[in-house]
């Protein structure tokens, strides 16, 4: 069966509007070496029952849960999910959610958002929180180039002990922009070296993750204090966002701009997704900064992380933060 929607002589309406004779045309930009004109070798179709037998062998051949237990660093782990978000979820309060820009016909939805930006504002430590970015990575990202406008600098620090993919997006988002990034070296002991601070001049931020990619707790508050005396911001990073819940929150300890992932509220690991970039800071730097949602987020999201940080999830008392 075919599944595009468009005749044939659809096709040849838009080809002649955009100044094509044919769909090929369309890919001319790409070189002839670039192009794969053989046919893919791909094995026979299997039934059902098969590819579940073949992807079962495929399986056995790795270490994966739950036959297994991964300790290694700088994954994506499965964490316990009450049974009670499944239950939620199907609440009338939260299924009728549409698209958050319509309002009048997805109050479920902004109720879940509003809840889950009051919970993780109080969970960070900050007064503010964004809905949602594609990934922590991303809100690292985004919170760098926040504070590059909100400074006017044109030179951020991260530390090199931050996951090295988000570091990667970094450099990603910033290699077009003319600012530059600097690696700030790590020590020993395991935590980062701010000794190189002193050198750096019209520096718009430093971004410390904790605990970081080692393992080890960051100390912020003393880290906070160093950034600060070179007039910058001081945005903490994290892949774990149940470890404030054991830690003193960034908030507490002097940060401007807390970013991080929030896969750990709840959400499936998939083979390493979806994600849920976090991001909050402080009145200061709302009205120059993103704090809107840059996409909608997955209605279970808001909802796991309501049964998580609610203990009276069930038959909640619902506030208004002060």
């Amino acid at each position: 069966m075919r599944y595009l929607p468009h005749t044939s002589e659809d096709i040849k309406s838009m080809l002649q509007v955009v100044g094509a004779d044919n769909i090929d045309d369309l890919f001319s930009t790409i070189p002839d070496d670039c192009i794969s004109k053989d046919d893919l070798q791909l094995p026979d179709a299997l039934t059902e029952w098969e590819l579940d037998s073949h992807m079962s062998a495929l399986s056995s051949a790795m270490a994966v849960s739950p036959d297994y237990k991964v300790f290694m660093g700088a994954g994506s782990y499965e964490h316990y999910i009450p049974a009670s978000v499944s239950f939620l979820l199907g609440r009338s309060e939260f299924v009728t959610s549409y698209t958050p820009y319509q309002p009048e016909v997805s109050q479920g939805t902004l109720q879940a958002i509003y809840e889950y930006q009051t919970l993780a504002a109080r969970l960070l430590g900050m007064e503010v929180a964004t809905a949602s970015h594609y990934d922590g990575a991303t809100a690292l990202a985004e919170s760098l180039l926040m504070a590059v406008r909100i400074t006017r600098k044109k030179m951020v620090a991260v530390s090199s002990l931050i996951h090295p993919l988000y570091r990667q997006v970094v450099r990603t988002y910033f290699e077009p922009t003319g600012y530059q990034v600097i690696e700030l070296p790590y020590l020993n002991n395991g935590l980062t070296d701010f000794d190189g601070l002193d050198e750096l001049n019209d520096l718009a931020a430093v971004a410390v993750q904790s605990p970081n990619f080692f393992g080890c707790i960051e100390n912020l508050k003393e880290a906070g204090e160093k950034i600060h005396n070179k007039d910058a911001l001081f945005i903490t990073c994290f892949t774990e966002a149940l470890s404030y819940g054991l830690l003193k929150n960034p908030g507490s300890q002097g940060a401007d701009i807390v970013c991080g992932e929030g896969q750990s509220l709840g959400i499936p690991r998939s083979f390493g997704g979806p994600a849920l970039g976090m991001l909050a800071g402080s009145r200061l730097q709302q009205g120059n900064s993103i704090f809107a949602a840059r996409r909608p987020l997955p209605t279970f999201v808001p909802i796991t992380a309501f049964v998580l940080l609610r203990p009276q999830f069930l038959w909640p008392q619902w506030e208004v933060p002060e």
